[in-house]
């Protein structure tokens, strides 16, 4: 009899965790998925509805080859669990063409060969009316290939299809310590403890607390819905797309329209203000006025015909990293040991190819994109 409960764990099924299991359970690996609460909650990194996918990634080189391979594979999974994963009805991108938001976009769409579509002031005027009080200088870019992920129900599915392939899953099942033993990992629960030679940790905020020495700083990150005026329809998802908009003082507005019952999503990112700390293990989540005031004050000129005050708020979690990028590998190049964390707020959107990346880890294979920039052993991790 074994003394092992599994060849392979993966602690935490948030987005980055659901996406390796069901990659991992569908090569026939002997994995276990463990869950401190249930698949699609609410109390981390991937709910809200939507999230943003853009193949263009502004935030490192490295990643325009991970979301090219993630949005495969998202397409891959809706069609596997049978369900819209994926509204791909396009995006836009604005603000000056030498600010980061559209001149980023450019310079990795150049670099990479993807297709997007410039609009001049007028073209983005005319077609984008919603974006109001728009600088002279203030173009967009079109990228076809964007659009809006379903966060919760692509967990869902991911898990569901994991458990298919015959991988267990534990929910309601917190670890509370992670211990390297020779061979492998001891897992520790409240109810028993697990034995895996492999742990594939991706618990995302919680990941401080189960695995010490990395400078992350998990973030308050609110989320924020307003509804347009009665038979004011310029707000649909139709007709306002998914979008991010450079704004004056290194704001950045982002969001996309309404859906039947769900009304406009939207948030803002301020320089300087990164969002107020938050403990993960004790802190209160509860809505505040600070949560949307200052997105409410731009909406007046920026997107007019939106309600001054939200439909709904709630609260999401960043982790941030003192470069921005991700943690994936193995820390100290340790056998026994994968890490995932670090979403730093672009997360989601590659964490199909993220799941595919962290099963090659797994298995001793190298990852087809190279991740060297997300090392959790790099110079700025230190």
């Amino acid at each position: 009899m074994s003394n092992w409960d599994a060849e392979v764990a993966v602690v935490g099924l948030g987005a980055w965790g659901a996406c390796a299991l069901w990659r991992m359970a569908d090569r026939g690996l002997d994995v276990l998925g463990v869950e401190q609460f249930e698949p699609g909650h609410p109390l981390g990194s991937s709910h809200g509805g939507s999230r943003m996918f853009r193949v263009t990634c502004l935030e490192h080189p490295g990643l325009v080859p991970l979301a090219r391979r993630s949005l495969e594979l998202w397409h891959e999974l809706a069609d596997a669990a049978g369900r819209p994963l994926f509204d791909n009805r396009g995006g836009l991108l604005i603000g000056p063409e030498d600010g980061r938001i559209v001149g980023g976009t450019l310079r990795a769409a150049r670099r990479h060969g993807i297709t997007v579509h410039r609009l001049s002031h007028g073209e983005l005027t005319e077609r984008y009316g919603q974006h109001a009080a728009l600088g002279p200088q203030d173009i967009a870019v079109w990228e076809p290939s964007a659009g809006i992920l379903r966060p919760e129900e692509s967990v869902r599915a991911a898990v569901r299809l994991a458990r298919s392939a015959g991988a267990p899953v534990l929910t309601g099942t917190r670890v509370h310590a992670v211990d390297l033993v020779p061979g492998g990992v001891e897992l520790r629960t409240a109810a028993r403890t697990l034995r895996v030679r492999q742990a594939v940790v991706t618990v995302g905020s919680w990941l401080d607390g189960l695995v010490p020495g990395l400078p992350l700083s998990t973030l308050r990150m609110p989320i924020t819905w307003f509804r347009s005026g009665t038979g004011d329809d310029r707000y649909t998802l139709d007709r306002f797309p998914v979008f991010m908009r450079d704004l004056p003082g290194g704001q950045v507005l982002w969001g996309n329209g309404s859906e039947g019952p769900h009304p406009v999503k939207l948030g803002l990112e301020i320089h300087g203000r990164p969002g107020r700390p938050l403990d993960p293990r004790t802190d209160d989540r509860s809505v505040v006025a600070e949560d949307w005031t200052d997105l409410a004050a731009v909406l007046d000129t920026r997107l007019p015909g939106l309600e001054p005050a939200p439909a709904k708020v709630s609260v999401c979690m960043l982790t941030a990293t003192p470069d921005g990028q991700f943690v994936l590998g193995r820390p100290g190049g340790d056998p026994r040991l994968v890490l995932a964390g670090g979403c730093n707020a672009h997360g989601f959107k590659h964490a199909t190819g993220i799941g595919e990346a962290l099963g090659d880890l797994v298995t001793g294979g190298t990852p087809r994109m190279p991740l060297d920039f997300a090392s959790p052993d790099r110079a700025a991790l230190r």
